[in-house]
């Protein structure tokens, strides 16, 4: 095969991906109704740990790195992984295939419309 064969099928295969992500442009109301599934562990308003860690100022934190919550698993802590909207949509999808061995009980959000719109709430709460 050819360079510029390899180079054409290279550069489809990039769009064809690009063209699959979520746009994260989502609905903050639709959001907080999903969120509702993440109350039980996580408070998203209030730099409050429950079960789970709060989720205030979540964007650009390293994962398993908020101090005041001591409960994180031991790969939480050793993923390698700062919480932006491509992070947080791959974790939701499947939190325990993205991160094996985290803690998180959840079996992930299928719909990519409800993890655009969690995704749109949670950001409505970071700086």
């Amino acid at each position: 095969m050819s360079k510029m064969v390899k180079s054409a099928i290279g550069a489809a295969l990039i769009v064809t991906a690009l063209s699959a992500s979520p746009t994260f442009a989502g609905d903050i109301e639709a959001g907080a109704k999903v969120f509702k599934k993440c109350k039980a562990c996580h408070v998203v308003d209030a730099e409050k740990n429950k079960t789970g860690p709060h989720l205030v100022n979540l964007f650009g934190r390293k994962a398993g790195s908020l101090e005041s919550y001591t409960k994180y698993s031991k790969a939480m802590v050793a993923a390698d992984i700062v919480w932006d909207e491509a992070t947080l949509d791959a974790y939701l999808t499947k939190p325990k295939a993205y991160i094996k061995g985290t803690r998180m009980a959840f079996a992930g959000l299928r719909k990519e419309k409800d993890r655009v719109n969690v995704i749109a709430y949670l950001k409505s709460f970071s700086n």
